[in-house]
């Protein structure tokens, strides 16, 4: 059997606002109470836990000591009193309590964030659930997600049959390797046959259903890795060359610790992405924010770096 209360989240309000304001009367004010209001519920709570949780210094009501062991705790369960009302009135106005988020791994970090910090903006109450996907995960995740709700917006790079997407970026992938890299000393006509001599790094597909194996040449000099970033890791040390995204390597190369690779041909590649409600009939307010948001941060991501080809980084 529950047992039931014996203190309310009014009554603890009550006396956290005596002590905030200094006094019964600033704090009837506050909470916009009558004086006796105020004054009947510490009252109320007093009786409740059967201890003294003020007295009177002057005309300064101020906290006993089990007041004051108690008066921190009080803080919290009213924040997370709040907290659930504001998730009650989110689920209310038909907010998801939980948005499922799933992006390729080729959409920069840069635009993904600040959608991110916006949405949480825009639907404070909803649980992001972010997933990175590679390849084929993300068009994988575009099919399951219509069929068990486990995705909700994807962002991918091919849009499977039966699905709609828009347009969202284009990642430009660079043959790139370190500096002390042998294939740099080949010059600028660097062939398919070099290449095959040489380490690749390339992504492994996070799709089980139809993995592709997309940019690789198809040599059996290949170590596979699950991210970006140890790809980066792995061509900076020397140990092999890759196609990487050429936001995430900007800086490398700017700091010389990576070269492009001058390819007779097929230097540079484009993947264009593309942003999918996966169940628009069953789409809420957070994922129809979701999309607009990586849009704004999109576009806003393509208007910076056409204006730094164009002046430079500082915009001259």
């Amino acid at each position: 059997m529950i047992k039931p209360l014996r203190t309310s989240p009014e009554q603890w309000a009550a006396l956290v606002a005596v002590i905030d304001t200094g006094g019964f009367a600033a704090a009837a004010e506050s909470l916009s109470r009558s004086l006796s209001s105020v004054s009947y519920q510490v009252s109320r709570l007093q009786r409740a836990i059967g201890c003294p949780l003020l007295e009177t210094h002057g005309r300064r009501a101020v906290l006993t000591a089990g007041g004051r062991a108690l008066l921190d705790r009080a803080r919290s369960l009213l924040d997370q009193w709040r907290a659930l009302e504001l998730y009650a009135d989110s689920l209310g106005r038909g907010f998801e309590p939980v948005l499922k988020l799933v992006v390729d791994a080729a959409f920069p970090r840069g635009p993904l964030l600040d959608a991110l910090l916006a949405l949480k903006v825009a639907c404070p109450q909803t649980r992001i659930d972010l997933s990175d996907a590679v390849l084929s995960g993300a068009e994988q995740a575009i099919v399951q997600g219509a069929a068990n709700g486990s995705a909700d917006v994807v962002v991918t790079s091919r849009v499977p049959p039966g699905f709609l997407g828009d347009y969202l970026y284009v990642t430009t992938f660079t043959a790139c390797a370190s500096p002390a890299h042998p294939l740099h000393a080949l010059g600028s006509r660097i062939t398919v046959h070099d290449l095959e001599r040489h380490q690749q790094i390339v992504l492994r597909d996070s799709g089980t259903s139809a993995p592709r194996d997309d940019g690789f040449l198809g040599a059996r000099l290949r170590w596979t890795v699950g991210s970006f970033d140890a790809s980066l890791a792995l061509v900076e040390s020397g140990l092999a060359y890759a196609w990487l995204p050429e936001q995430l390597i900007a800086a490398s190369l700017a700091a010389g610790r990576l070269v492009r690779l001058r390819l007779a041909a097929g230097g540079s590649r484009k993947v264009p992405l593309y942003v999918v409600l996966v169940r628009p009939a069953a789409a809420g307010p957070a994922a129809h924010a979701a999309v607009e948001l990586l849009h704004r941060h999109a576009l806003e991501d393509r208007r910076t770096i056409a204006v730094e080809s164009q002046w430079g980084p500082a915009g001259r």
